[in-house]
């Protein structure tokens, strides 16, 4: 076999693979709730907001509170719209910045 005839068969396989996709129909969005930072509220303020509003444990809100200090916005909860809504509404209502995306 020489080499031009290598590169054909390489190019052209005689054998053929199937390949099996899995598509996902009718899945629910995934949003994020993303909180913002200001120079208004304290730690120990967002710290426990985060852990009575999106139900974060210590560590989480402390670590949240961290990031979105020193990077100015943090991903605190993730899933759908009906799960997210309320909690946007409360962070707001206690004056903390937040959206949804």
């Amino acid at each position: 076999m020489n080499f031009y005839n290598s590169i054909k068969d390489y190019e052209n396989p005689k054998r053929q693979y199937e390949e099996e996709v899995l598509v996902l129909d009718d899945t629910d969005d995934v949003y994020k709730l993303v909180l913002h930072n200001d120079d208004i509220h304290t730690f120990d303020y967002v710290i426990d907001c985060l852990i009575e509003i999106c139900k974060h444990t210590l560590e989480q809100a402390e670590q949240c509170t961290i990031l979105v200090h020193y990077k100015g916005k943090c991903t605190v909860k993730t899933g759908s719209m009906d799960v997210l809504k309320p909690m946007h509404e409360k962070l707001i209502s206690r004056e903390l910045t937040s959206e949804i995306v």
